[in-house]
């Protein structure tokens, strides 16, 4: 367990060091993009805090690989990089997607350009052997080497895009990378300790400087941001959870488990999509809302998860709790399957779901009282502190009480309308300051009983 830690403390200090020049160079030298409609932010910040966690990574990887050897006299990561090509694959599909988010982040790449760079890299690990070679339902070997390609390339980039998809608020995609892998390390580190050297295998080395690389990089990241980890950083991310999961979920049977190893079949692939449960949600709708609009899947809008967190009327800092809630409730309960009776983990997930709703819909509630508060108000100073308080909900509020609050248009003003949307030239016609109240005289009945045609027409409009 300590080289892992000292894998994920090389880590976390690299990408930290790194963060902090990142941030300072991108401000120096103006490299923040600008701020677009869909945004959350309001001041330019640097996006290039992907290069930091890459660079975290792969020193410590290296770390790992041939430094470890010598501090301990003990190849303890053997196993690890006894196939060289898996750690090497890594690394390189890790730098073409650094590359490529850095680009984007800089000069904004067409969707269709950032999925080449996406497939390529993923089909450079599944070449490697960074595949699905059998699924953990009752041991369901794979048809095909094809179809066991296509599978982990389509894997790999749909979770790529879910992570991607979520970074939106500062510090979401850090903690809640950190929450889930830390939940994933403690099942792979228990999954594989069957000999002196199991404990130390690929998934639990990927995840430990990946948990570490977001420690580094948080704190600059935290609200209010100064560095944004970008495309770069999110798809590295993401990359990175879906290899180490493929490198446990593709190759164990779970036919050969039983309750006394304390690792039920079911595991392996339920724990992989809860600790991807907000991101994939808000992948999939996402992309239904758009291709249901008639547009691309990849196309940008302002309706993810965390913006409606935010309309709803959470602050920023409360919507990225809530994301930490929700992902910590649903992973760690899969993770209690493998510890404790079943009944209790069913307990623990109902209770933390049911709180995990109660608080994301608290702001809800609270404008509901405060709107019945403002029409119950007799006083109109008061009542219009309180309605102002609750136009910053609802926008059409706003509207309605601008409208309200409009000067009137004067008899002139509808007169000159009157003779535009007439397309006539000249003085407007006269109007009748008022119909007659009383009854006509007989000398004046026929014309009076009737209004002018000028008042007709006007009325008609």
């Amino acid at each position: 367990m300590r080289y892992y830690l000292l894998a994920a403390a090389i880590s976390a200090v690299v990408s930290f060091a790194l963060s902090v020049l990142a941030w300072r160079l991108g401000t120096k030298y103006r490299l923040a993009p600008k701020i677009r409609a869909r945004d959350v932010h309001t001041n330019p910040t640097p996006r290039l805090g992907g290069i930091a966690m890459f660079a975290g990574v792969v020193v410590a990887l290296l770390s790992a690989w041939l430094v470890f050897p010598l501090i301990a006299h003990v190849d303890y990561f053997r196993l690890v990089f006894e196939q060289p090509g898996h750690v090497i694959a890594i690394l390189a599909a890790a730098g073409i997607i650094v590359l490529i988010g850095v680009i984007d982040d800089l000069w904004d790449l067409d969707w269709m350009t950032k999925l080449a760079g996406q497939i390529l890299a993923a089909g450079l690990l599944a070449w490697q052997g960074v595949q699905l070679v059998s699924l953990p339902i009752g041991g369901l070997t794979i048809g095909s080497s094809y179809m066991s390609l296509i599978l982990t390339v389509l894997a790999i980039v749909l979770v790529m895009n879910a992570v991607n998809f979520i970074d939106g608020l500062d510090g979401l995609v850090a903690g809640v990378t950190i929450i889930a892998n830390g939940v994933f390390f403690i099942y792979s580190f228990v999954l594989s300790n069957s000999s002196e050297y199991g404990y130390f295998n690929l998934a639990a080395l990927i995840t430990a400087v990946l948990i570490g690389a977001c420690l580094g990089f948080l704190p600059l990241n935290w609200h209010p941001a100064r560095l944004f980890m970008g495309d770069a950083g999110a798809l590295l991310t993401g990359m990175l959870m879906a290899t180490s999961a493929i490198s446990v979920t593709g190759n164990i049977d779970p036919a050969s488990t039983d309750r006394s190893t304390l690792l039920p079949a079911f595991i392996p692939i339920l724990l992989p999509f809860a600790i991807l449960i907000v991101p994939l949600l808000d992948f999939g709708l996402a992309v239904l809302r758009r291709v249901s609009a008639g547009k691309s899947p990849f196309s940008a809008d302002r309706k993810h998860l965390h913006h409606r967190l935010l309309d709803m009327g959470h602050s920023h800092f409360h919507a990225v709790l809530i994301f930490y809630g929700w992902t910590a409730v649903v992973s760690i309960g899969c993770l209690l399957f493998v510890f404790i009776p079943a009944r209790w983990v069913l307990v623990f997930l109902a209770v933390g779901l049911v709180v995990c709703a109660a608080l994301t819909l608290a702001p809800l509630s609270r404008r509901k009282r405060v709107e019945i508060a403002a029409q119950n108000v007799a006083t109109t100073s008061v009542a219009d502190d309180v309605i102002a308080s609750v136009e910053r909900f609802d926008p059409l509020d706003l509207r309605g009480r601008r409208a309200a609050t409009a000067p009137k248009p004067s008899v002139d003003d509808e007169r000159s309308v009157v003779t535009a949307r007439r397309g006539q030239t000249g003085p407007a016609p006269s109007l009748p300051a008022a119909l007659p109240a009383t009854s006509p005289s007989k000398s004046t009945g026929a014309a009076s009983a009737k209004p002018s045609p000028a008042h007709d027409s006007e009325r008609s409009l």
